[in-house]
């Protein structure tokens, strides 16, 4: 369609063509992530490549003591003078091979077993004494461990030949070969970038990247209660787990559940996104309008409500509306006759409208006070030329106002998005996932996949299916986030409100 016949459409027929051009370029937006996936795997490989090329070099072209840093560590330094960074490297190739000797090739040669010897009774005696054999769980951990160690300890290794080759390089070129003392310096002032950067990025490898290779890795095994360390072992069962959520005939129960869970979960976030956000501004546009009065007021309000934790205000609603809860007593006081309204425990889809209902009460206030934020930055002489053009306040609102605001606020709003399609507390403490169904394998009809997760891990111990279920949404909320943020105007369009 021409510019000028999309200008001639109304707002109805706009929407519309906007809409079915959507899903039109997703199945090419779709595609060109995935080739984006691709492309970042090439040069992942082609980097590779370059890296053992470079090795090879290195090796080709050195002298014997770069030659022979590639079998001891830190060789190279000790022959051009560095002798205290070439005792770390060396302390470092030292430890590894003890760490290896005495930890991790104990635990990495069971790695593709996760075990063999079972936890048995024997008779001593009298009694019967426990003889302890593998423990499945903590040979998986200590494998990550040893691996995680291991690429550490390459890193290194690769470090120190280069170091000895670039030692070569100065050294024939008759340059200064900075000393220990120096080098230490450099890392407080050229090089200070690595040294704030460095503490971070090993606490993010420890307590985020290893854990979550240990949950993915957990994934392919049975852990569950059925097969539960030390008493019993676990092992790996490859992609067992996936076929049973994603496959209802071999799945039963639990496809079931996954794929009726997850429609919700879309649609739960979806309504739980846009109604806080839509909501949200408009109230913000009622409160900096000009002309009304108390704006502090107002804006004060609704950051005590905001103030009131989040639990507390949803548990009191869950006792509101309870059977014998505030609201039905209230109503059977309006209507004079007895009001027994089931808003949470039997009827599905009055417990799911309620739940997006109450989830307004507790996201509307955060969208007022960025919406707020932004909506007092809009230049105002957009609004005075559009006044003076004749445009009335729908026509301002479409064309200036929602613009901006989806403009700055689109990385904020997938961000809400993701974060609803995970909000287990609006779920698990309004309504526990409740009303229950035997339909369902542990989960009930308004239940979404982290809180049919939590109950997997917490009340059925089926670790190796939560674990499957956490993967799934990953990439599910990875692929949405990535596709839908660089579909919106603030990626294509940094400059376009500058």
């Amino acid at each position: 369609m021409k510019y000028i016949d999309y200008k001639q459409l109304n707002p109805f027929q706009k929407f519309a063509y906007n809409f079915t051009e959507f899903f039109k370029k997703l199945p090419g937006r779709v595609a060109a992530f995935f080739k984006a996936i691709g492309r970042f795997f090439v040069k992942l490989f082609t980097g590779i490549g370059k890296g053992v090329a470079n090795y090879v070099t290195r090796f080709i072209k050195g002298d014997f003591a770069v030659k022979l840093s590639y079998l001891i560590f830190g060789f190279g330094n000790f022959a051009k003078g560095q002798i205290i960074k070439g005792l770390l490297f060396l302390a470092t190739e030292v430890a590894y091979i003890y760490f290896m000797i005495t930890f991790g090739w104990p635990n990495l040669s069971k790695f593709n077993t996760l075990g063999t010897v079972e936890t048995q009774l024997v008779d001593d005696g009298p009694f019967k004494k426990t003889v302890f054999g593998d423990n499945s769980m903590l040979i998986l951990l200590y494998s990550v461990v040893t691996i995680a160690v291991t690429f550490v300890v390459l890193f290194i290794y690769i470090t120190n030949t280069k170091s000895a080759y670039k030692l070569q390089q100065l050294k024939s070129e008759g340059k200064h070969i900075m000393t220990f003392k120096e080098e230490t310096k450099d890392f407080l002032d050229g090089k200070f970038h690595v040294t704030m950067l460095s503490l971070p990025v090993t606490l993010i490898a420890i307590f985020t990247i290893m854990p979550l290779i240990f949950m993915i890795l957990i994934a392919f095994t049975n852990y569950n209660k059925s097969h539960m360390p030390p008493g019993t072992l676990f092992t790996w069962v490859g992609f067992e787990n996936f076929s049973q959520l994603v496959n209802v005939t071999t799945g039963g129960k639990r496809g079931v559940t996954f794929i009726e869970l997850t429609q919700w979960t879309i649609i739960w976030a979806i309504f739980a996104t846009f109604t806080n956000y839509i909501l949200g501004m408009i109230v913000a546009l009622m409160i900096n309008k000009k002309g009304i009065k108390l704006k502090s007021l107002w804006r004060t309000l609704f950051v005590i409500t905001i103030a009131v934790p989040q639990f507390v205000s949803l548990l009191l609603m869950n006792q509101m509306l309870q059977v014998n809860g505030a609201i039905n007593i209230l109503l059977s006081d309006i209507t004079g006759q007895e009001v027994a309204i089931q808003f949470l425990n039997t009827n599905a889809l009055m417990a799911r409208i309620t739940v997006i209902i109450i989830n307004c009460w507790v996201g509307i206030p955060y969208t007022i006070l960025s919406a707020s934020g932004i909506l007092m930055n809009i230049p105002a002489d957009l609004y005075e030329s559009a006044r003076i053009d004749g445009a009335g306040p729908v026509k301002q609102f479409t064309k200036i106002t929602l613009p901006y605001m989806l403009f700055v606020t689109a990385p904020s709003l997938i961000t809400q998005f993701v974060g609803n399609i995970n909000n287990f507390n609006v779920i698990y403490l309004l309504t526990g996932g409740g009303p229950s169904t035997e339909r369902f394998y542990q989960a009930g009809y308004t239940d979404i996949l982290v809180t049919w997760l939590f109950k997997l891990t917490m009340n059925q111990q089926d670790y190796d299916l939560a674990a499957a279920i956490g993967i799934l949404v990953f990439i599910v909320c990875a692929t949405l986030s990535l596709i839908t943020f660089n579909m919106s105007k603030s990626m294509k369009d940094e400059e376009a409100f500058s």
